[in-house]
């Protein structure tokens, strides 16, 4: 099939899908996660319940974790925490029942904006806590905008992990995600310097070790992340968060590997079950060949302003017929491009990941139609 698309001189030629078959479970030497997008309910003010679980269905189908409640849900971004509350108990029961892996975020985004106190902060922390545990999920402890508007260094933020940290029910994820992601977030840790954060970071950990299960990175840094984790005490997980270089994070070298929390393992999740499996079979050149064509569509679907990467996450779960509509949460569907969304259209049909390739190009021409982006 062919479809015309604004910007190229020809049209595009649609390629063949490449089919990953579900592995027979989760992979045996990475422990990996999907950080899973929701599906809002266009016709009221709450989530497409069917559609959002079913979605995660198909993550636990491919033997990936999911992370739920994450930034790619749109914590922060137009996601409310009773939605929120509602969606880690129900994930919870789903992964109860399917035996799938599950890790939900606990953070302070109920708190009215605005400054608020240590004491609060914890607070939010703790009631938010006690609904991820009370899911059975692992808590990640996502990076908190009241946290950082309020610490004035590493002290206050040692300060309020200690206390959470003293009295988790298992081990829980830390979660240094950079100001790419969020700028409010700038200099979290205690300093925008990352040297200095860095330093800040391992020392609660060591301080902390039998209760943090592992730290989610997300600076977009690859050498960063591998410095920081040849620094991790052992049986603390560095959960690579990094969409740019993840395939060489997780492979790892002789010294270590990463594991994976990653935005990017939703659109990809056969392709990334795939090449965890062919790394649990020591075959590299697989995993390397397989991964390769996601790379180009990750770099571009994370281009800043990178925490707009949400919206081609959801656009090509509709063009991959997970979902029946583009719709987000508070209307970031129309936070991207029409340029940026015709070069996802086409890097994600270069990495064989439409399995339907005539809906995906049907649906593109109505969306374009839509934009007023074709005569």
């Amino acid at each position: 099939m062919k479809i015309e698309l604004p910007g190229l001189a020809a049209p595009h030629t649609m390629g063949e899908p490449r089919t990953y078959p579900p592995p027979p479970g989760p992979s045996t030497s990475r422990v990996a996660y999907a950080a899973a997008h929701v599906v809002p309910d266009p016709a009221g003010d709450s989530l497409d319940w069917d559609a959002t679980l079913a979605f995660r269905r198909h993550l636990w189908s491919y033997g990936l974790g999911v992370a739920e409640a994450m930034d790619t849900a749109q914590r922060g971004m137009g996601l409310n925490w009773s939605t929120t509350r509602e969606l880690i108990a129900r994930s919870g029961r789903e992964a109860l029942s399917t035996g799938g892996r599950i890790v939900c975020g606990a953070g302070t985004d109920h708190l009215p904006p605005g400054p608020a106190s240590p004491e609060e902060i914890v607070a939010a922390y703790e009631e938010q806590l006690a609904v991820v545990e009370s899911a059975g999920a692992v808590p990640v402890l996502m990076a908190s905008r009241h946290l950082a508007a309020a610490a004035r260094g590493p002290d206050d933020y040692a300060s309020v992990y200690g206390r959470l940290l003293s009295q988790v029910g298992r081990p829980a994820v830390l979660h240094w995600l950079g100001p790419m992601f969020d700028p409010a977030l700038d200099g979290y840790w205690g300093s925008p310097d990352l040297d200095v954060a860095a330093d800040a970071l391992l020392d609660l950990i060591a301080g902390h070790a039998s209760r943090i299960d592992g730290v989610k990175i997300s600076l977009l840094d690859g050498e960063r992340e591998i410095a920081f984790r040849r620094r991790l005490p052992s049986g603390v997980r560095l959960y690579t968060g990094d969409d740019f270089n993840y395939p060489e994070l997780i492979k790892g070298d002789a010294e270590g590997h990463s594991d994976a929390l990653l935005g990017v393992f939703d659109p990809i999740a056969p392709a990334a079950a795939a090449a965890l499996r062919a790394l649990d079979d020591n075959d590299t050149a697989s995993y390397e060949e397989i991964f390769a064509p996601t790379v180009p569509l990750a770099r571009h679907l994370f281009e800043a302003p990178t925490f707009y990467y949400k919206t081609g996450v959801v656009f090509l779960a509709w063009l991959t017929g997970h979902q029946r509509h583009f719709r987000m949460v508070g209307g970031l569907e129309n936070a991207r491009s029409v340029p940026h969304m015709v070069r996802l259209f086409q890097l994600a049909d270069a990495a064989g990941l439409y399995p339907d390739p005539d809906l995906a190009a049907n649906r593109m021409r109505a969306w374009l139609t839509v934009q007023g982006a074709v005569r």
